[in-house]
């Protein structure tokens, strides 16, 4: 491994050049010079993959320096296959949302570009951090960006959605805050690699369970905690509905692979039916509320719940199959599962919440009502909708099926009726899906306005392009995928197989 210090890089790179958009008066110049960081950020984020060593189950590209040492906390990096597939991710995210909202934004433009620079150092420095304290502060710091671009250049009811959305997170967090220090308290040490070896009571376990379940619930979110979503990405401009739903939602599902499964083994085995339940009750339920929908963002982030849901019945469908029946091949499956889907689901929920920018920027309207027939107008956007909108589906070929297959199997394996529940997205996810693609694309030209519609430009065909290569690249050959995070994810189904009961 290289000793230069990349994750440092790709973690105060966009921060501190966020900090210095900020200076910059004139809003072109701070466009072009928040583009010029997150590619600058983006590039140096290949040497971390083309460097990583998939072959090695260690933690790669590791840093460690003490930061508060009387504590024991310290400003410790590293990556292994999981989080090295969600850094990339988001690097690359964080482009296309730039580019794809180039001029959506007129008002304070460095200070809403800044935003999503820092926002994006922060959310790497959540998927690097290898000390719980360093990864708490990451996780609570990403709040403020966030809050701001919801609340600052949000739609009429941004205030209340913005509060919303910090009021929910910030419990959760508060929570997992309390369990951390209890952690600390008994084994006298924050680093994740000490947390994972600490033996506790079932009591113990058991607390400290539904203290992370809430805080990283929230985040993914799961039912009944996901109400601030729908109303966070309505009132969100489109970069940061893209950014909300293609990366902050993976910081749930990544929470439950790095606290909940390996720290607190035993208490997530015996509620793992809890979370399972809550799952398909996203699939189905959230899935059906999606159906009654007229605005086509809050169809969209409706779905991104009930999509959500196969990350979490994955992880705890895992748990289970490794503890019960033994069966690690098929736990390896449902762990894989979910995180196909969590990558999956960054570029089929940013491609389909950048669809709806298009469309915005040129009506200024949500509602699905005033649209129709705009496959007659916009041909090239409407076939680029359409590839979105089937992944959305679960459409085989696309990245959509691919994750949900996966957990799919290995819910079968356990039980063929928690198999048959989660298959049931398969047909509601066709049935709003491609409702709300008739509507929208299909029939006679609905009024004027849509008469007058100009097809995707220049910069929304990169965009919707690289969106586009990413669903179908997932879709059809996902092996580099799993082949980058297999060895992790063996090590995790290791580690959630042995009891760690005091």
């Amino acid at each position: 491994m290289s000793n230069w210090p990349l994750l440092s890089v790709l973690i105060w790179l966009p921060i501190i050049g966020g900090a210095l958009v900020l200076a910059i008066r004139d809003a072109q110049t701070a466009r072009w010079a928040s583009l010029g960081v997150a590619l600058l950020t983006f590039a140096l984020s290949i040497p971390l993959l083309t460097g990583y060593d998939p072959g090695i189950d260690a933690l790669q590209f590791v840093e460690t320096r003490a930061w508060i040492p009387a504590y024991d906390i310290g400003y410790n990096l590293g990556v292994d296959g999981i989080a090295i597939a969600l850094i990339a991710l988001t690097t690359l995210v964080s482009v296309l949302a730039l580019i794809g909202a180039w001029s959506a934004i007129d008002k304070r433009v460095n200070q809403y570009v800044a935003a999503f620079l820092i926002l994006e150092g922060v959310t790497v420095g959540i998927f690097a951090a290898t000390d719980a304290m360093l990864f708490y502060v990451f996780f609570e710091a990403m709040l403020i960006p966030m809050f701001l671009i919801i609340g600052v250049w949000g739609g009429p009811r941004r205030i209340y959605a913005a509060l919303k959305f910090f009021l929910y997170t910030f419990l959760g967090s508060v929570l997992m805050l309390v369990a951390l220090v209890y952690l600390y308290l008994k084994g006298g040490s924050f680093q994740l690699a000490d947390l994972y070896a600490l033996q506790l009571t079932a009591t113990e376990q058991t607390w400290i369970f539904f203290a992370f379940l809430i805080a990283f619930a929230v985040k993914v979110p799961m039912f009944p905690v996901h109400t601030w979503l729908p109303d966070a990405h309505v009132e969100a401009p489109t970069a940061g509905s893209v950014i909300l739903a293609a990366i902050a939602l993976k910081i749930g599902g990544y929470g439950f692979l790095r606290f909940n499964l390996p720290i607190v083994p035993d208490a997530s085995m015996e509620w793992a039916w809890l979370v399972i339940a809550l799952s398909l009750i996203a699939v189905i339920y959230v899935g059906l509320v999606a159906l009654v929908q007229d605005d086509m963002k809050k169809l969209i982030a409706y779905s991104s719940i009930a999509h959500m849901g196969f990350v979490t019945l994955g992880t705890f469908i895992a748990l289970w199959l490794v503890r019960e029946a033994g069966n690690a091949d098929a736990a390896r499956l449902g762990l894989q599962g979910a995180m196909v889907q969590m990558i999956s689901h960054g570029f089929v929920s940013g491609a389909m919440f950048s669809c709806v920018g298009v469309l915005y920027d040129r009506m200024h309207s949500r509602r699905i009502a005033d649209y129709g027939g705009v496959v007659n107008v916009m041909p090239w956007f409407a076939t680029f909708a359409m590839l979105f909108f089937m992944a959305n589906a679960g459409l085989p070929g696309t990245s959509g099926f691919a994750g949900e297959f996966m957990v799919i199997m290995a819910a079968f394996q356990r039980n063929p009726w928690i198999a048959l529940g989660a298959a049931t997205t398969l047909i509601i996810g066709a049935a709003y899906t491609l409702w709300l693609y008739k509507r929208i694309f299909f029939g006679e030209v609905a009024n004027a306005h849509v008469a007058e519609l100009k097809d995707i430009n220049g910069r929304e065909w990169l965009v919707l392009g690289v969106f586009a290569i990413g669903v179908l690249a997932l879709g059809i050959y996902p092996k580099p995928l799993t082949d980058l995070m297999e060895p992790s994810i063996a090590k995790l189904a290791m580690q959630i197989a042995s009891s760690k009961l005091l």
